[in-house]
C-alpha cells in the first residue's frame, strides 16, 4: 500500500501545527541542554541532577497513553491540549517559587506528565488535517514536522547564548516564556472537522496492538530507537573524551539537523519508491551501519560527518514512516492512542532501558561498545521491520 503524497495548496489551519512542533520542540530544546546546568547551579549533586533528568523517560512510559486514552474517549482532542499545556506552563511557575529539592523534583514531575500528552495529541490531529482518504500525506506532514527540528536547533542556540550572558538562573524565565507561546499556538489551531471521531470503535487501541503486523512493527521501532539512544545520551560524551572540543561536537549534530530538516522538506518527492515498512526496514539496516562507524572510527572526522548525514534516514525518514502506519492501523477515535503508543513503547521504555544499559556499558568497555551494541540492536530492528513488510504484503 503506497503512501498518498499529493500536495494541496497549503492551508491556513495547518500553520499553527507548525507553530506548535517549533515551540514544543524548542522547548526540548531549552530543557534537555540547560536545566542541568540550572540545578548545577541550584547546588544539586551529580546523582540527584541525573535523577531529575530522568524523569522525562520514566514519565513517557505510562503518561502519553493516558492522555491519548482521554483525547480519544471524549472526542476533544483540541481542549485537552490546551489543557496538558495550560498544565505546564502552571507547572513551571513552580520553579519560581523554591529551591528545595524535592520542591523541584515535585515539579519537574507535573511538568513532564503534562508536556507527555502534547506529541500524542497533537500529532493525531495534524495527521487527522494533513491526510487523504484515509492515508497521510506525507509531503505536508513532512513540512509541518520540520519546524520541530528548526525550533529545537533555534531555541537551544538562543537560550545558550542568552543564558551564557544573563546568567543561569534566567532557566526558569525561558521555560515559562516558551510554554506560553507553545499555549498561544495550540488556541489558533482550527475547529475539529473530524467525522471519524463521533463512529463507534470497532477494535480497541490494544486488540489492534496485538495484529501481528502491528505488534512487529512496534518492536521494530523500539529497537531502532533504542538503538538510537547511544546518539543522544552518549554521542557527545564519546567525542569528548576523544579529545573534540564543544565547537565541533556542536557541529556534528548540527550536521544530523539539517539533513533532517531537508528530508522532512523534500520527502515528498522519493517517498513512494518504498513501502513504508520498506524504509523502516532500510533506516533500520542504515542505523547498524551508521553506529558500527561511530563505533569503529569516530576519530576520523569524515567518516563522524558522513555517520551524521545517515540522520536522514535512520530518524527522519523512520519517523514519517511510522505516523503513516500508525495513521493506518489505528484511524478515527483510535488515532490518539496509537500516537501515544509509539510515545510509549518507541520512545519511553527505550529511553529508560538504553540509558541504563548504556551506562553500564560505558564504564564497563568504554564508549565504542554502546555504538557496538547499538549497531547489534539496529540488527534486530531489521528483522523485525522486515517481518512487519512480509506480513503487510501478505495481508493487502
Amino acid at each position: 500500500m503506497s503512501v498518498d503524497v499529493r500536495s494541496p495548496a497549503p492551508r491556513a489551519g495547518v500553520l499553527p501545527f507548525a507553530a506548535i512542533s517549533l515551540c514544543y520542540f524548542g522547548f526540548i530544546g531549552l530543557f534537555s541542554p540547560y536545566a542541568p546546568l540550572w540545578f548545577q547551579s541550584l547546588g544539586y549533586s551529580t546523582f540527584a541532577i541525573g535523577a531529575l533528568t530522568s524523569m522525562q523517560s520514566a514519565t513517557r512510559v505510562l503518561a502519553p497513553y493516558a492522555w491519548g486514552w482521554s483525547a480519544d474517549h471524549s472526542g476533544r482532542r483540541e481542549p485537552l491540549l490546551r489543557l496538558a499545556i495550560g498544565g505546564a506552563l502552571f507547572s513551571s511557575f513552580g520553579f519560581f517559587l523554591f529551591r528545595d529539592y524535592a520542591w523541584i523534583a515535585a515539579v519537574c514531575v507535573t511538568l513532564m506528565l503534562c508536556t507527555a500528552g502534547v506529541v500524542p495529541i497533537s500529532e493525531a490531529v495534524l495527521a487527522h488535517h494533513v491526510s487523504h482518504q484515509g492515508q497521510v500525506d506525507i509531503a505536508r506532514y513532512g513540512r509541518v514536522r520540520l519546524w520541530g527540528s528548526v525550533g529545537f536547533v533555534v531555541v537551544g542556540t538562543v537560550s545558550g547564548f542568552v543564558l551564557e550572558s544573563a546568567g543561569v538562573e534566567r532557566f526558569p524565565l525561558l521555560c515559562s516564556g516558551v510554554l506560553a507561546l507553545l499555549l498561544l499556538a495550540a488556541f489558533q489551531l482550527p475547529p475539529p472537522n473530524d467525522p471519524a471521531q463521533a463512529e463507534r470503535v470497532v477494535k480497541g487501541a490494544l486488540a489492534v496492538l496485538r495484529e501481528p503486523v502491528v505488534a512487529w512493527f512496534f518492536t521494530g521501532t523500539f529497537f531502532t530507537v533504542l538503538a538510537h539512544t547511544s546518539l543522544y545520551a552518549f554521542y557527545s560524551l564519546y567525542l569528548a573524551s576523544l579529545g573534540y572540543g564543544k565547537g565541533a561536537i556542536g557541529l556534528l549534530w548540527s550536521v544530523g539537523v539539517a539533513v533532517e530538516v531537508a528530508w522532512f522538506a523534500f520527502q515528498g518527492r522519493w517517498v513512494n519508491r518504498l513501502p513504508v515498512h520498506g524504509w523502516l526496514a532500510l533506516a533500520a539496516g542504515v542505523s547498524a551501519l551508521r553506529f558500527a562507524a561511530i563505533a569503529a572510527f569516530a576519530s576520523d572526522v569524515a567518516v563522524l560527518v558522513f555517520a551524521q548525514l545517515l540522520h536522514a534516514l535512520t530518524f527522519a525518514a523512520q519517523h514519517s514512516s511510522c505516523v503513516a502506519v500508525l495513521s493506518r492501523h489505528f484511524p478515527g477515535r483510535l488515532r490518539s492512542r496509537g500516537q501515544a503508543l509509539y510515545t510509549v513503547l518507541g520512545y519511553g521504555a527505550s529511553g529508560v532501558l538504553g540509558g541504563v544499559a548504556g551506562g553500564a556499558l560505558s564504564e564497563r568497555f568504554g564508549f565504542p561498545a554502546v555504538f557496538w551494541a547499538a549497531s547489534a540492536v539496529s540488527l534486530l530492528a531489521v528483522l523485525s521491520c522486515w517481518r512487519a513488510l512480509v506480513l503487510d504484503r501478505n495481508r493487502s
